[in-house]
C-alpha cells in the first residue's frame, strides 16, 4: 500500500521511473519523512512548496524564483544578488553543499542563474555566475561540477593581473545533457543539446548537439547517433 501510495505520488510530481522492488520499506518511510520536513521548510522560507534541507542560504531571495517541486539539499548557498532573475525550473534539484555566486566583486553587478525543468546538479557544486550561467531542460550532472564564468584579463604585462579587470561572456548548456562528476565549464563555453561530458573534462569552447566531449582541454571524442 505504501509503495503504491509513494509511486503514484512521484508520477504525479512527474517523476517517469519506477520504484525498485528492491526497496525496503523502512527506506521508504525515511524518505517520505525528510520531504516531508524539507517541504515545510521550504514553505516557511519561501511561501511556496520548495523542498529546503537544513542550513540553507537564499540570499536576496524576492529574486528567486522556484518552479514546480524544485529542491534544494542541506547546506547550500543561493545568491540572489543579480542584475536579472535567478530561476529554477520545475522539479529542479541542486544538491548538499552547492554555491551559487552570483556577484563575485562589488566592482560587477553579475547576472547569475537560470536551469530549466527537470535538470538536476549533484553535491558540492560551484557556479560561478557573474556572466550568466544558462542550462537547459532535462540536464543532469554528477557531483564536484563547476563553472567559471569570469575570465581575468592578463595581456598588459606593466600592470599587475588584479588589475586588468575581467571579461564576462558566460556558459550555456543546452536540453538533455549529462554532465560526469569534476567537469569544469570554463567563460564562454556553449554545449549544444543531446550531449555527453565525460567526468574532469575541462570544456572551452563550443560544441555542437550530439556530441560526446571529453579531455583537458575538452575535445569531441565522437558523435551520438
Amino acid at each position: 500500500m505504501t509503495r503504491a501510495l509513494i509511486q503514484k505520488l512521484l508520477h504525479k510530481s512527474g517523476k517517469t521511473y519506477t520504484i525498485d522492488p528492491r526497496i525496503p520499506t523502512s527506506l521508504l518511510y525515511r524518505t517520505i519523512f525528510t520531504r516531508i520536513v524539507m517541504l515545510v521548510r521550504g514553505i516557511l522560507r519561501t511561501g511556496q512548496k520548495v523542498y529546503l534541507g537544513s542550513s540553507c542560504q537564499l540570499l536576496n531571495r524576492s529574486n528567486i524564483s522556484f518552479g514546480r517541486n524544485v529542491t534544494i539539499e542541506h547546506h547550500t548557498r543561493l545568491d540572489g544578488y543579480a542584475s536579472e532573475k535567478i530561476v529554477l525550473g520545475d522539479c529542479v534539484k541542486i544538491g548538499a553543499y552547492s554555491n551559487l555566486l552570483s556577484t563575485s566583486h562589488l566592482a560587477t553587478f553579475g547576472k547569475g542563474l537560470k536551469m530549466g525543468n527537470h535538470s538536476a546538479v549533484g553535491d558540492f557544486t560551484h557556479f560561478g555566475a557573474p556572466g550568466g550561467i544558462e542550462i537547459g531542460n532535462d540536464v543532469i550532472m554528477g557531483s564536484y561540477v563547476s563553472f567559471h564564468s569570469e575570465n581575468h584579463n592578463f595581456a598588459d604585462s606593466s600592470r599587475l593581473i588584479r588589475e586588468q579587470g575581467v571579461t564576462n561572456r558566460g556558459i550555456k548548456i543546452g536540453n538533455n545533457v549529462w554532465v560526469g562528476a569534476k567537469v569544469t565549464f570554463l567563460d564562454g563555453c556553449e554545449v549544444g543539446n543531446h550531449c555527453v561530458v565525460a567526468a574532469g573534462a575541462v570544456v572551452n569552447g563550443s560544441f555542437p548537439d550530439h556530441s560526446v566531449i571529453g579531455g583537458v582541454p575538452a575535445r569531441i571524442l565522437k558523435t551520438i547517433g
